[in-house]
C-alpha cells in the first residue's frame, strides 16, 4: 500500500506552490530542524529511518501539518517507538531519568559545531559491477514497495513504476534506503539518474517533450 506522501501526479490535491521561501519562515522551525538532527545519535536512526517515520503518520495528519510539524511528530513518534521517552513524559512535560546508554550517545553543547558541519557520506565501494550503462533503457518494477518489511520506506516512487526510462548518469554505490530505514543493514547498491519521458508519467504534461529525471537504486530497475 502507498503512503499518502507518494503524491506525485495524483489529481485533487491543487496546484504547486512554486513560490520561493527562505529555509526557515519562523524561529521555531530552525529549533524543529536543530532538535530532530540531536536526537538521531540516541537511536541510532538514519536519514532514512527519519523518512520513514515521517512518511507513518497518519494520512489525515500529514496533510494537515505544515513541512517542519511533520519533521516534530515524526521525531516524536520515533522517540515513544524507540525508548528515549514515553507518552507521559509528552503528555506531562516532566522527563524520566534516561537510560545510561543514551546518556552516553547524546550530542553535548561542545559538539555541535564538529556534528553541524560534518557530512555523512552514502557512496560505498562494492565488488559488482553496474548492471546498466549510460543511455540503456530499464523497467522499473510493477510493484513500488519495500521487499523487506512490508509497508517499510522506498524511493521508488509510484508514478515511476512499471514504466520504461533511459539511464541517464551512474552514481555509483550507495546505501539502499529500503534497508537502512529498517535497521537492515547498508546493502549498498548502484544508483542511477533515469530519464523518463513527461508524458509516460503524467496524464497532461505541459511540454510533450518534457522529462523527469527519478534517482532509483539498481534492484529498482530491469532491462526490457
Amino acid at each position: 500500500m502507498s503512503r499518502v506522501h507518494d503524491m506525485g501526479g495524483r489529481f485533487g490535491d491543487g496546484p504547486v506552490d512554486a513560490t520561493e521561501y527562505p529555509a526557515f519562515k519562523a524561529d521555531w522551525e530552525t529549533r524543529a530542524h536543530a532538535l530532530t538532527t540531536a536526537a538521531m545519535p540516541l537511536g541510532g536512526w538514519t536519514i532514512d529511518a527519519r523518512r520513514h517515520g515521517r512518511e507513518c503518520l497518519p494520512p489525515a495528519t500529514y496533510m494537515a501539518l505544515s513541512y517542519y510539524e511533520k519533521w516534530l511528530a515524526g521525531l516524536t513518534d520515533m522517540l515513544v517507538a524507540g525508548g528515549v521517552l514515553t507518552g507521559e513524559e509528552l503528555q506531562s512535560g516532566t522527563p524520566g531519568a534516561a537510560p545510561a546508554d543514551m546518556q552516553a550517545r547524546k550530542l553535548t553543547p561542545e559538539a555541535v559545531a564538529a556534528a553541524a558541519g560534518r557530512r555523512v557520506p552514502y557512496t560505498r565501494d562494492v565488488d559488482d559491477p553496474p548492471a546498466f550503462a549510460v543511455g540503456q533503457s530499464v523497467v522499473t518494477r510493477t510493484r513500488p514497495f519495500n521487499v523487506f518489511v512490508a509497508g517499510g520506506h522506498t524511493r521508488l516512487p509510484a508514478y515511476a513504476a512499471g514504466l520504461t526510462g533511459r539511464v541517464l548518469r551512474h552514481h555509483g554505490a550507495h546505501v539502499l534506503p529500503d534497508a537502512a530505514a529498517h535497521g537492515l543493514g547498508e546493502r549498498p547498491e548502484h544508483l542511477y539518474a533515469v530519464a523518463f519521458a513527461a508524458g509516460d508519467l503524467w496524464e497532461a504534461p505541459e511540454h510533450p517533450r518534457d522529462e523527469v529525471v527519478v534517482d532509483l537504486w539498481q534492484s529498482y530497475l530491469r532491462a526490457p
